[in-house]
């Protein structure tokens, strides 16, 4: 298959990214910073090791010895910029990276010094997660007219990680925005659906698929993802295809993030495919459930106490309900759809 026809192509111009992401989900954890340049990711500088962030003061620990990293590099740059010989191993192994090039560009790489914490245990952790969706999350991707490979993108997002919230307001496995969420999800004083890994991944579906309607392509229906389809579209309208928007694009907040998130999924999806397959793997295991649709409003104290179930196995299989609601001060709405236990059976009285 030709790479035009290909629904994900690994183009030219992105292969050292995926690398650099691949080694990223796969080699190094986050005990391990890669010090690299942000506009090309085949120069890695230097990973050094760090401290387990939950140990005390880890945090503090960390800043230190990643700015004393950058710092070093910084330096080295410069005398390399500067005209002065390397010395040390150190510094000859990065003055190679930028063997044939003038020493300006050592001085312009100074600027572009950046560093990547390792996810390889973190990833490991959601690939575990992910065997009790992926399966469901291909079906409702399937029965979409979709590619079932987009049920890796979360390994991008949360790891997996259905509670996972981003310090810009994403929540959940799909990790959308409260603004993006509200198009395609229930969010309001009692409900975040963002929440729920079921829901919230029908709503992934409708809105990648919308995204590749206008766009055409996968690689710019999924930078839309990130960046935004009308984004997107005006990028797509001033530099044409993928690749020239790789290269070239450099609007408004269109930036790292955004540049290297269709390369973080390839690399994910691949990383994943190469580890999913170990049968030596603890994987999470599918949980058979039924849903009902509730008739009226009603309390969770009745809604359990009619259904036998635990108020933790409630909260569990239920995570769209906000707290007001499952402590029992706010009725679970008309209309909302109970997730149950296969082996539970609703009430006539109570759902339909």
């Amino acid at each position: 298959m030709s790479m035009a026809k290909e629904k994900f192509p690994l183009y030219p111009c992105i292969k050292e990214n995926v690398k650099f992401w691949e080694d990223v989900y796969s080699r190094y954890s986050t005990r391990q910073g890669i010090i690299h340049d942000s506009n090309n990711l085949s120069r890695v500088y230097a990973v050094i090791d760090l401290v387990d962030w939950q140990a005390p003061n880890a945090a503090k620990t960390n800043s230190e010895r990643i700015e004393a990293a950058k710092s070093r590099i910084k330096d080295i740059l410069t005398n390399l910029g500067s005209g002065i010989p390397p010395r040390t191993a150190e510094e000859r192994r990065i003055a190679g990276l930028f063997s044939n090039q003038r020493c300006s560009a050592c001085n312009e790489a100074r600027e572009n010094i950046r560093l990547q914490i390792g996810q390889s245990d973190r990833f490991y952790e959601g690939l575990l997660r992910s065997g009790k969706y992926l399966a469901h999350f291909r079906q409702i991707f399937i029965s979409q007219g979709l590619p079932p490979e987009l049920a890796y993108l979360p390994h991008v997002e949360s790891s997996f990680n259905p509670k996972a919230h981003s310090k810009a307001g994403a929540a959940g496995l799909w990790q959308f925005t409260r603004s993006t969420g509200k198009e395609y999800l229930t969010i309001n004083h009692l409900i975040d659906e963002r929440y729920d890994p079921y829901i919230a991944t029908r709503a992934a579906a409708k809105l990648l698929k919308e995204n590749y309607d206008q766009l055409q392509t996968w690689p710019l229906a999924l930078t839309a993802y990130n960046y935004g389809r009308n984004g997107m579209l005006r990028a797509a309208r001033d530099m044409g295809g993928y690749e020239n928007i790789f290269k070239s694009y450099n609007q408004g907040t269109f930036k790292f993030a955004s540049r290297n998130f269709y390369s973080e999924f390839l690399a994910a999806m691949r990383v994943a495919a190469r580890m999913g397959g170990n049968p030596k793997f603890p994987f999470e295991r599918p949980e058979a459930t039924v849903t009902i649709q509730i008739k009226e409003d009603v309390s969770i104290g009745r809604l359990r106490s009619s259904l036998r179930i635990s108020a933790e196995n409630f909260a569990r299989l239920n995570p769209a309900l906000k707290q007001p609601v499952l402590d029992g001060e706010q009725a679970v709405p008309q209309g909302y759809l109970v997730r149950l236990p296969a082996t539970k059976q609703g009430t006539k009285r109570l759902v339909q």
